[in-house]
């Protein structure tokens, strides 16, 4: 039983106009009541000091291990096994100096392990590494 039988159906339409008019009352609403905050930057005035100079850079004692198993200490060839009597004598009395080894990359790890036991031995504990950044290619 089709009771509508000679009437068309009409698509309904959606009207956009009221849509956008609200949407701009919302929007002039939302600029007007909106507060705009402005940071300021902190102006701050350092304070100034005037320091001594630095102090005198400490004693390094630099070992060099070849890829022999040869060491250096400052520069003069040393044995392995006076190289602990070698490091008391560059440290040469002061307190606590910094020994720095510079190890060969293809040098033994058991030369760097003595040149770490002798230093231990010696009373040295400030030990470093020296390396070197990659060659740019």
């Amino acid at each position: 039983m089709n009771f509508s039988r000679g009437r068309k159906r009409e698509e309904p339409e959606i009207n956009f106009i009221p849509l956008i008019d609200l949407l701009l009352v919302i929007l002039i609403f939302l600029m007007v009541t909106t507060t705009y905050n402005r940071f300021a930057e902190l102006k701050i005035n350092l304070p100034t000091a005037s320091a001594d100079a630095p102090q005198e850079k400490p004693l390094e004692i630099r070992v060099a291990v070849n890829p022999a198993g040869e060491y250096l200490v400052n520069q003069q060839p040393v044995a392995a096994n006076a190289l602990g009597d070698a490091l008391k004598a560059a440290a040469g009395g002061q307190a606590d100096p910094s020994v720095v080894i510079q190890a060969d990359g293809k040098a033994p790890h058991q030369a760097v392990v003595t040149v770490m036991e002798a230093a231990r031995q010696a009373s040295l504990s400030k030990l470093t590494f020296a390396t070197q950044a990659p060659a740019a290619q």
